[in-house]
């Protein structure tokens, strides 16, 4: 290992060693026990109240104003084909419902998350132009058909032909990358639910997005979180639905089975 390897190292475990501070969160709060499994917890569960509430109240959470739009979205006929999301579906988005647990999943031998597949029908069904991953249209479908399993437990598959990627994702979680020399799991494995100077550290949990984030103040997609904790250890972040963040998705929603679906959720 290089001087400057040895030297990201240093810094990087110094700043979880020198500022990371025990802040548990109170597991054993009545309130919080539809956000907890085991001992796994949504994001949710280290919110201050301010933003819980804001995420319990349709009318209040901001993430809404993405979800209304594809509402409208969802009847709407474009592409060649002039068909609409509708025309296959149902005229409710409700026929979703239960969809979201289950992805990423395997389809025609590659993984697929939600927004891949939304583009996908758009591609080949509708005719229509793909959508950016980080768009308003895409982050409003994919929050609409989210939340069609709000309330539902995470059940997503990685044995079969998912485990290969489900492997993938999981080497991704634990391996060490960037000039801190840091992995995933050593902020949302091994330091959750405690501070790193100012920040409260989760579990790292998938089971709200698309999320409305305030430093954001915008809905965004668990991709673009990826590449902005690849760039806070200085890390060169991948493509939003690039295979790799693909097959990490994978491996957290798995670390989140049995958490319920929260989407649109509000987060700090």
């Amino acid at each position: 290992m290089g001087n400057n390897k040895w030297w990201g190292l240093a810094v990087g475990l110094s700043i979880l060693a020198l500022t990371a501070t025990a802040a548990a969160p109170n597991l054993s709060d009545p309130v919080l026990q539809g956000y907890i499994v085991g001992d796994r917890y949504s994001g949710y569960v280290i919110s201050i109240p301010e933003t819980r509430t804001m995420q319990d109240d349709d009318f209040d959470n901001p993430g809404f104003l993405w979800i209304d739009q594809a509402w409208e979205l969802w009847s709407r006929t474009e592409g060649k084909a002039g068909k609409s999301c509708a025309s296959c579906h149902s005229k409710n988005p409700d026929s979703m419902k239960g969809v979201a647990t289950k992805y990423p999943k395997v389809i025609g031998g590659g993984l697929k998350t939600i927004a891949h597949r939304i583009n996908g029908c758009r591609r080949a069904n509708m005719k229509a132009d793909e959508w950016k991953w980080e768009s308003d249209e895409m982050l409003g479908m994919s929050a609409l058909v989210r939340l069609q399993s709000r309330g539902m437990p995470i059940d997503v598959k990685i044995d079969g032909d998912a485990a290969r990627f489900y492997k993938q994702g999981e080497k991704f979680y634990h391996q060490r990358r960037g000039a801190l020399d840091l992995a995933c799991n050593h902020c949302h494995g091994i330091n959750h639910g405690r501070k790193v100077r100012s920040e409260l550290l989760s579990m790292g949990m998938p089971n709200g997005f698309p999320t409305y984030r305030l430093k954001w103040q915008k809905l965004g997609s668990l991709h673009r979180r990826f590449r902005g904790c690849n760039k806070n250890i200085r890390s060169e972040p991948y493509k939003t639905g690039s295979p790799i963040y693909t097959a990490l998705e994978l491996y957290l929603m798995s670390r989140a089975q049995g958490l319920l679906i929260e989407t649109p959720s509000v987060r700090k």
